[in-house]
């Protein structure tokens, strides 16, 4: 990682990192995998990454972004990696389950490794781990907290009313 500076998002702070090529990191402040800004990394809110992912989040919380448009470059295994491609081809306002994610990647009997690997994404919203649910439609574990994940899933169902998180 060589950028990285801090969204102010209406969810909260999210660091945001990249390299000269891609997006590297969004991370939700509090969430279960925050990383610790490495001393290497330089804050460069100018970086072009880091300016067109926060246009890109602008309009996403707007409501007038459906697809982003972003290079990623998440650090992961093979296997997350692949999981994390699918994640990206869930479309707008959709949800998905674990059991579909792993039938999506030709190992349909993973949706416990898929559950595993979607909880460390290190992409949130771009990568768009919110979108999976459990098979009976239950809301199921996010890394940056279900009352974010809850308000995500409702932004992108158009309920843009009650998107704000509310304390408590």
């Amino acid at each position: 990682m060589d950028y990285y500076d801090y969204y102010d998002s209406p969810l909260g702070q999210i660091l945001v990192t990249a390299s000269d090529d891609a997006l590297t990191g969004l991370h939700f402040e509090g969430e279960k995998y925050f990383p610790a800004v490495d001393e290497r990394w330089r804050r460069q809110p100018d970086a072009q990454l880091i300016v067109r992912a926060r246009r890109q989040l602008d309009e996403y919380f707007a409501g007038q972004r459906k697809h982003f448009d972003l290079a990623v470059e998440p650090a992961g295994t093979a296997f997350q990696r692949g999981v994390w491609r699918a994640l990206r081809d869930i479309p707008y306002g959709v949800t998905t389950h674990y059991g579909d994610i792993a039938a999506r990647i030709g190992k349909p009997t993973a949706s416990r490794a898929v559950g595993a690997a979607n909880g460390r994404n290190p992409i949130s919203i771009v990568i768009p781990c919110h979108r999976v649910i459990g098979a009976n439609g239950d809301l199921t574990g996010y890394a940056g907290g279900m009352a974010r994940k809850e308000a995500l899933l409702r932004l992108e169902a158009g309920a843009t009313n009650e998107f704000r998180l509310t304390p408590g």
